[in-house]
């Protein structure tokens, strides 16, 4: 009985202590099977910055827990990913926008960590400038860069620098002037070649795009043709002996001076013999001088005392023609003023001097029978002008 009971007894303390044995022995597979995480730590610099740039990452801070971190997962928020063995790298963003960087931990017991950095990626203006293609001397260029703008809406500041050629704030530098800070400019032209300049435009983070521009500047076309006309100048005057008279005319200034023709005619004397006046003329730029003497007037006849100067062929005839100048004006000055072309340009001084008016009293204190005389000076100046006429280019 005893030994059925007691064999009972020792068969149920076995059950026990297996029982017991397995449970410590599940507790122990359950410790041993634990993760020890590792401790991640994200720094990134700069945090904000210009599309384009660059930022640097590092998570050499982070810690394993146990074992050693074997991996550095990087998800830099921008669809790119990358995987390192060290805790340091770099990125550039070519987008702009706020971008969250998630870095994944990873140590050698299967453990994971993960720190966040946010980085603000300012967008850079778009410059959008145009311009005429066909620029002629003279014309006033639109330069417009009013479809600019800011991704993010910013206002933009227009610093324009229109002619590189130009130190206008005299620094010594030609290329950094702000000659205008609108965001269109009419830019007057007064010559041919080549123009160049450059705008910048800035948002309010300090990101700026600069452009430079070319303008090609042609020169204006005319057609010339000549046309022959006369000038006339008419003076009824009357001198006393020994008095002169004097008159300016500036003949050249419209066109090509090609002979002149002056005569003085005295009235006619009632008594012999005729009147002695002199009539001169000096082109000042030419220093040219001339004078004539009164002659001829037949009483009898009713003829006058009269005197000329004349002038033929003083400059070659205009060539009809095409030419090219940055102006009407500039073409005009070029045609008159050319070799060959320029004599008479300027001032004429014409003079009429009475040197004797006879006959003289008889006797001393009795009047003068004839004391002056009245006299017509008409001069005729022959010119051709310049007819000009603005054509297209062919």
């Amino acid at each position: 009985m005893w030994q059925r009971l007691g064999g009972q007894r020792i068969h149920s303390l076995l059950m026990v202590g297996l029982l017991v044995c397995s449970t410590f022995v599940a507790g122990c597979t359950g410790a041993l099977e634990f993760t020890v995480d590792p401790r991640a730590n994200l720094n990134a610099y700069p945090l904000q910055i210009q599309e384009g740039e660059t930022v640097t990452f590092d998570a050499r801070d982070s810690e394993p827990i146990e074992g050693v971190i074997t991996e550095y997962l990087w998800d830099f928020g921008d669809g790119q990913t990358s995987e390192t063995t060290t805790g340091f790298t770099s990125h550039r963003y070519s987008t702009f926008g706020m971008f969250i960087v998630e870095l994944t931990v990873v140590n050698d017991q299967g453990g994971k960590d993960r720190a966040t950095a946010t980085i603000s990626v300012n967008g850079a203006p778009q410059l959008n400038l145009t311009y005429p293609e066909t620029i002629r001397s003279g014309d006033s260029v639109l330069l417009d860069a009013s479809k600019s703008f800011d991704p993010e809406g910013d206002n933009l500041q227009f610093a324009w620098d229109l002619n590189w050629g130009d130190d206008s704030d005299d620094d010594g530098d030609a290329r950094n002037d702000v000659d205008a800070s609108t965001p269109t400019v009419l830019l007057p032209t007064n010559r041919s070649g080549t123009a160049q300049g450059s705008l910048t435009i800035t948002d309010s983070a300090e990101s700026s795009v600069t452009e430079l521009f070319t303008l090609e500047i042609s020169p204006r076309r005319f057609e010339v043709t000549w046309e022959t006309s006369q000038l006339e100048y008419t003076w009824d005057e009357y001198l006393d002996q020994g008095q002169q008279w004097e008159g300016n005319i500036s003949p050249g200034e419209t066109g090509r001076i090609i002979a002149f023709e002056g005569v003085l005619e005295l009235q006619q004397d009632i008594l012999a013999p005729q009147d002695n006046f002199t009539l001169s003329v000096f082109i000042v730029n030419d220093n040219y001088e001339r004078t004539a003497q009164t002659e001829g007037g037949n009483l009898t006849a009713n003829e006058s005392a009269s005197a000329t100067l004349q002038l033929d062929n003083m400059n070659s005839d205009g060539e009809n023609g095409i030419f090219d100048a940055d102006s009407e004006e500039i073409l005009l000055e070029q045609l008159l003023s050319s070799t060959g072309a320029r004599k008479g340009q300027g001032a004429w001084i014409w003079s009429v001097a009475a040197q004797q008016a006879d006959p003289d009293p008889l006797f001393e204190g009795t009047p003068d029978p004839d004391p002056g005389n009245d006299w017509t000076l008409t001069v005729v100046i022959t010119i051709m002008v310049p007819k000009l006429t603005e054509i297209a280019y062919e």
